[in-house]
């Protein structure tokens, strides 16, 4: 069976990778939301970016059928889930613990699994660039890989320089 988890990814952390590893005797879409959104302090990787980043957190986690779709965003919930189902790939049912999420795919349909939120205080996207951005620790929040990534692309650098200038 196929699963479409739709996120931000900014970055993928390790809440991302306990939905994967719950699931993963599935093929997995990943919707990238906010695609056109970067160099922003809630945005700070571009989708390009954020691609690698699943790429490698797929690779370290030994994940071998997956797709990775950019989606713009269009700001009508209404048909939200439409214009997502138009960009990806089919897929059987959507993981997601994002209540809006889970009304707008069960109207059209499909079924919509929550696994609950792991860790939530740490594995948020925004608690680990607020530990980048006050040069924290924040490794450990994230798979290995994309770490590494991270700090080759000057990720961390940028988001303390974008913390100063879009906060």
């Amino acid at each position: 069976m196929r699963a479409l988890i739709i996120g931000r990814f900014q970055p993928f952390h390790n809440g991302h990778v306990y939905l994967v590893e719950k699931f993963k005797e599935n093929e997995f879409i990943f919707a990238i939301g906010s695609a056109y959104e970067s160099y922003s302090f809630e945005n700070p990787f571009t989708a390009g970016e954020r691609c690698e980043m699943i790429y490698k957190a797929m690779e370290e986690l030994n994940v071998k059928k997956f797709y990775i779709i950019p989606i713009p965003d269009i700001n009508r919930y209404g048909v939200y889930a439409k214009h997502v189902i138009d960009l990806v790939p089919k897929f059987d049912f959507v993981i997601s613990n994002n209540k809006l999420i889970k009304i707008l795919f069960e109207r059209e349909g499909y079924e919509v699994k929550e696994t609950g939120l792991h860790n939530r205080k740490e594995y948020q996207g925004k608690v680990i660039r607020e530990k980048i951005a006050k040069k924290e620790k924040w490794e450990h929040f994230v798979p290995k890989k994309v770490a590494e990534y991270i700090k080759s692309i000057k990720g961390d650098e940028r988001i303390q320089m974008l913390a100063k200038i879009t906060k």
